[in-house]
């Protein structure tokens, strides 16, 4: 299900009318006409507004401004604000609030702080719920509800009383047998055998590692929680207003590790993901195509939300970077190019009180005679003409491996070394692959693969023996997978896989692994290629692999580094260490070996992603960029560019395309 209105592209943001008088409320409308805004996300921190006490409801003040909205063209994308639960019923129910893994007690004043596991917090929900979904269904300004907001950040595990019941109920349901439980947990070692469900706590903070199974299952356990309070909140919505899809909003997708948006994605009718820069990375877009490309991924592919980003600073980084000349526009456009249907900020108006107040807004604190007004107006006059992209996709030759199980196993307590991270690798993997103007899409591990030719697994750790075999499967039907290190290595337990390393992976990549020997900090070795590596090595023993390229000295000298195992109709590549320098080098022989078309010649600093027709030419750099092989006639302009197309420094060029001749 995807909101029908607004037609083409949403463009608007969070609207939080309650902190200003209603001169600033009626000129907001006439702002929102002049930028071209048609949507807005109303309600989302307004409980104790809505619920002034327990049972009385005041949707009055809502009324009013939903009603001006609509009267002035504007759609309503209406939230539940359980993020934010008042502080009457805070004082009377102070068991909701959540509880550390060092047993510390959060206080009130912040945002998701109420336990997605207590009973108080679940009841006062559906009340809630229910009485804004009676009164709002059938509203016609209202196209689409927004349940919460950011689940799992800042809030992921809980530890209370509530969680720690909930946690034995979902162990027994999992379980069923304790004995079953104590062998998935190798419970076993270091005497953790249970005899009864009550015996059993919540993985707390100890002086020492705690068992890696168990936090494992209580990661699974607490983000099930969080989805449970979701789907409490969407079943009432479903049943009061079912012509109106109901999501919520990650905050993130690549940076909320607490969330498997695999999973999340089954419960909500669209995918609506937030995406704010790292200001300080000088090529922090590369970050924002890898989310906008996994929220689309997590959509199955099809269009998804931009639900929050910036105009400009925001207030919550070491140092917040105000966003320089055309850098918003960029941002918004390069959603829009890899999936979004919507471009929305947080917020429409920046704050003057709370914690917020340094955070930008479409409407600044310069206001209407600022830079960024301008822009702001400008994005939403070229929105207006990118309609015809509203329902469109992306198309993508090369995947890779995502999976949020894996990530929680990797990152827990004694490894073999500490720069074994699951973002570390990802992101390698997926520059690289952005600077060779490759478009990707992320996938689980069980999915159905065999649409790509290209598969790449940067950091599978955990992998169960069903995925292993899916990827067997691909390869012998005549996929090409290219495998990193540290992969393959345990189950769903976090139980190591039987036989030499790596375990689920030996037959598929025709080798094994004989030992690990993680290099030091700042120390590298050098590859038969010159290139320098990092991070990692191992003694690699090929057993039906050929070596394509090996390791020129460390501790593993003489030894491969990088293999080709082919395999059926296809072939299985591994790299055995972290190139410094080579990676792009490396993968763009896996993909000439898999026959992966892309441009060839373009500086790095061009972004070029096609979507339903169009072909989005993006010039991150300081300096115009020529792309030779596109023609077509400007979406902006209406200019016809038969042959290269030059975009200016720091521009925007979409093409409506057309064969090259």
């Amino acid at each position: 299900m995807y909101p029908e209105r607004p037609a083409g592209i949403a463009y608007g943001g969070d609207y939080n009318p309650e902190q200003w008088p209603r001169e600033v409320l009626e000129e907001d409308v006439v702002l929102m006409r002049e930028a071209g805004v048609n949507l807005v996300t109303l309600g989302l921190f307004s409980w104790a507004l809505m619920e002034p006490e327990e049972g009385r409801f005041a949707f009055g003040w809502l009324d009013e401004i939903i009603d001006r909205l609509h009267a002035n063209g504007v759609a309503v994308d209406l939230g539940t604000p359980t993020a934010a639960p008042p502080a009457w019923f805070v004082a009377r129910h102070p068991d909701v609030l959540p509880v550390t893994r060092e047993g510390v007690r959060i206080g009130f004043g912040g945002r998701q702080s109420a336990c997605s596991s207590a009973p108080a917090f679940r009841e006062a929900t559906a009340r809630l719920v229910r009485a804004l979904g009676e009164h709002y269904r059938g509203h016609p300004a209202v196209v689409m509800w927004h349940v919460h907001n950011e689940y799992g950040a800042p809030l992921g595990e809980c530890y209370c009383e509530h969680s720690v019941a909930a946690w034995r109920a979902w162990l027994r349901r999992k379980y069923r047998e304790i004995s079953a439980l104590n062998d998935a947990w190798g419970a076993t070692f270091w005497g953790q055998t249970y005899t009864d469900w009550a015996e059993i706590d919540a993985p707390r903070a100890n002086h020492t590692t705690v068992n890696p199974a168990q936090r494992l299952d209580y990661a699974r356990f607490s983000d099930g929680q969080h989805r449970e309070h979701y789907a409490l909140q969407r079943d009432i919505l479903r049943e009061l207003t079912p012509g109106l899809p109901v999501t919520t909003n990650f905050a993130g997708t690549v940076n909320c590790k607490s969330t498997d948006l695999w999973q999340w994605a089954r419960e909500l009718d669209v995918i609506a993901n937030d995406h704010y820069l790292q200001a300080e990375r000088p090529d922090n877009h590369i970050d924002l195509a890898m989310s906008a490309d996994l929220a689309r991924s997590v959509a199955g592919g099809r269009p998804w939300m931009l639900m929050e980003h910036s105009a400009g600073a925001v207030n919550w980084q070491p140092r917040n970077l105000a966003k320089r000349p055309g850098e918003m526009r960029r941002n918004s456009l390069a959603h829009v190019a890899r999936g979004s249907d919507s471009v929305l900020f947080f917020q429409f108006r920046a704050s003057r009180f709370g914690a917020e107040k340094f955070h930008s807004g479409m409407v600044p604190h310069a206001g209407t005679g600022s830079e960024q007004w301008r822009e702001i107006v400008r994005l939403g006059a070229d929105l207006r003409k990118l309609a015809g992209l509203r329902g469109s996709r992306v198309r993508a030759e090369v995947a890779l491996v995502w999976d949020w199980e894996s990530y929680w196993a990797l990152e827990l307590d004694w490894r073999p070394s500490v720069d074994l991270t699951f973002r570390e690798r990802m992101d390698a993997f997926y520059e690289a692959l952005w600077r060779e103007h490759v478009t990707v899409d992320f996938v689980h591990p069980s999915a159905d693969i065999s649409g790509y030719r290209v598969v790449v697994a940067p950091s599978s750790y955990l992998l169960t023996e069903a995925s292993a075999k899916n990827l067997h499967r691909y390869v012998e039907a005549g996929g090409h997978l290219l495998v990193s290190y540290f992969s393959g290595i345990v189950d769903e337990h976090d139980t190591i896989h039987p036989g030499a390393h790596p375990g689920a992976l030996r037959e598929l990549l025709g080798l094994s692994i004989e030992e690990f020997h993680p290099l030091r900090e700042h120390e590298t070795v050098t590859l038969t290629s010159g290139d320098p590596a990092r991070v990692w090595s191992e003694r690699v023993r090929p057993a039906g692999a050929v070596t394509v390229e090996g390791f020129a000295d460390g501790p593993d000298a003489g030894h491969p580094a990088l293999t080709r195992h082919d395999l059926g109709a296809g072939s299985a590549w591994y790299l055995a260490t972290a190139p410094v320098t080579g990676l792009r080098d490396l993968l763009a022989r896996v993909l000439d070996h898999a026959g992966v078309s892309r441009p060839r010649g373009l500086p790095d600093t061009l972004e070029l992603v096609r979507r339903g027709g169009h072909v989005f030419l993006i010039n991150h750099g300081d300096r115009p960029v020529t792309a030779e092989g596109v023609s077509g006639v400007s979406v902006f302009d209406g200019v016809r560019h038969d042959g290269p197309v030059t975009v200016p420094a720091g521009a925007v060029t979409v093409l409506l395309e057309t064969p090259h001749p």
